[in-house]
């Protein structure tokens, strides 16, 4: 490393919604940005959460007021930034008086109506008779009361992508499978190494400061890239959800109250299917290597089984997964009741070269998150500019009036052809940016090779060229979520489309660096 390695402003590391939050912040205030991150984008918790944006009405219970209140204003202001990937949902409370009684859940509920403020988008809570509601045929008729209220669904992998994105069109620099393996601190900044993780090879650079968003990692980061010793400050508590067929005919949710006083959600999920979870666990294992366990599959098909008029059984269940929330150490005993707000710690060692680490947080506070991280950070920064992203569409959620509705009705005029489903996925996840994808195709044909289900070569090349796409996995978990609907002989065929493509763009690369020697 030398001094004539690139100097940046800022170096994030992490590439969840944390690390990308930041980078797309620090970029839009004129600051150079550079964010490294060891795996896929979100491959890590960004991609396994419970997928909704909300205030977390449980947290009431726990007196999380400014943190639910911070939510709920967040809730509608990227609601308009990204309709596309975010909308609005019903959940269905039935109410278990042994749990908690129905003025509780009242006074709880009033309170999620009104602290938000008047700018909320959402309409507010009312009262079910389960007995006779659409909504609670699908319930046992042991639980003739409920409550309904709002909250909404988002995309959390592609929320993560989509801030990428803009922070890469604000002068960014992304670097996924890049681990960042050591950071020297000097006077006046950060020299660094990054490693690919792939090929071994090591990248320099020299940032004035440093973000530490590595999520669950973010321990082992200081322990590994700085060698900083002390005790862990973040506590991780997996959290797994299960995939089920979905069997009632409505489109709200349900949320399950069980007898330890924890609450399950049971959201539709890609069509067909319902999302269920999450449990709480503390975990000291490995965060690359968690995953669901059969007592956490017990306990949720329980939950589910108290409720449900048809019960589920294991061999219903069509999919898991497991995520690691990196919550801030406060000490507390049940993990529910850890604080799911963020917490800063900067060190600059006597006016050296600052470090922020990044402690706790939620999918939908991160963008508040990044602005008061930066906050911290100005007295280093003089130059950057102030807060600009509350209005700001992220890349795809610029369509008039935010109307995602009006957006497909112009879709299906100019695209007749393209059936109906396949459309409206293409405009859930991309939003506007599904005119760059489609462009002049005036047939199937023109979308070049079909790899499998509706997935054809021009959306996975996409993927590839525009949003760090690298393997199937990356296009068909984290981008789309098509693995659920296709069979093994597909994903094979999508491996080895993509092993082709990168074969061919290694190729090319190698052609043009013996020109170029050549020359």
């Amino acid at each position: 490393m030398s001094e004539q390695d690139p100097l940046y402003d800022l170096l994030v590391i992490g590439g969840g919604i944390n690390g990308a939050g930041f980078a797309q912040d620090a970029a839009g205030r004129g600051l150079s940005v550079v964010l490294c991150e060891k795996d896929d984008l979100a491959q890590g918790t960004s991609s396994r959460s419970g997928k909704l944006v909300h205030g977390g009405l449980r947290y009431l219970e726990y007196y999380e007021f400014r943190l639910v209140r911070e939510a709920l204003r967040e809730r509608s202001v990227l609601l308009k930034k990204a309709p596309h990937i975010i909308w609005p949902m019903r959940f269905v409370l039935p109410h278990s008086p042994e749990q908690r009684p129905a003025w509780l859940i009242r006074a709880g509920l009033f309170l999620y109506d009104h602290l938000g403020g008047k700018d909320d988008l959402l309409p507010g809570s009312r009262r079910l008779n389960m007995l006779s509601c659409p909504e609670g045929q699908a319930i046992k008729d042991d639980f003739p009361k409920g409550f309904e209220y709002a909250d909404c669904w988002v995309d959390d992998a592609r929320l993560v992508i989509l801030n990428a994105l803009d922070a890469q069109r604000l002068g960014a620099v992304i670097h996924t499978r890049h681990a960042c393996t050591r950071a020297v601190r000097h006077q006046d900044h950060w020299q660094v190494e990054m490693t690919d993780t792939d090929s071994g090879e090591i990248t320099t650079l020299r940032a004035r400061a440093l973000i530490n968003a590595a999520g669950p990692w973010v321990d082992k980061v200081l322990k590994g890239a700085f060698g900083e010793q002390g005790k862990d400050r973040v506590k991780l508590v997996k959290g797994s959800h299960i995939i089920l067929p979905k069997r009632y005919a409505t489109a709200n949710s349900y949320l399950l109250q069980n007898d330890d006083k924890r609450v399950i959600f049971v959201n539709p999920y890609e069509g067909d299917k319902l999302l269920v979870g999450t449990t709480d666990i503390v975990y000291e294992g490995d965060p690359d290597q968690v995953a669901i366990d059969d007592n956490e599959i017990d306990y949720l098909l329980g939950v589910v089984n108290r409720y449900f008029a048809e019960p589920y059984r294991r061999e219903d269940i069509l999919d898991s997964f497991s995520g690691i929330r990196p919550l801030f150490d406060d000490s507390r005993e049940n993990p529910s009741a850890v604080t799911r707000d963020y917490v800063f710690d900067i060190t600059d060692e006597d006016g050296k070269a600052p470090l922020l680490s990044v402690f706790g947080g939620k999918i939908t506070t991160y963008r508040k998150l990044a602005e008061h991280g930066l906050e911290k950070l100005r007295s280093y920064f003089p130059q950057m500019g102030k807060a600009w992203n509350d209005a700001a569409p992220l890349p795809g959620g610029d369509m008039p009036g935010a109307d995602f509705d009006a957006f497909l009705a112009g879709l299906e005029h100019d695209y007749p052809w393209l059936e109906h489903a396949t459309l409206k996925r293409y405009a859930r996840l991309y939003g506007t940016i599904t005119r760059q994808i489609l462009g002049e195709a005036k047939g199937y044909e023109d979308l070049g090779e079909h790899l499998g289900a509706d997935l054809y070569a021009a959306e996975a090349r996409y993927l590839m060229e525009q949003e760090w796409a690298c393997t199937a996995e990356d296009i068909l978990e984290r981008r789309t979520k098509l693995y659920l609907v296709m069979s093994n002989e597909e994903v094979a065929r999508v491996r080895a489309w993509v092993k082709a493509q990168k074969s061919e763009v290694d190729r090319v690369a190698m052609e043009e660096k013996g020109r170029v020697v050549s020359e």
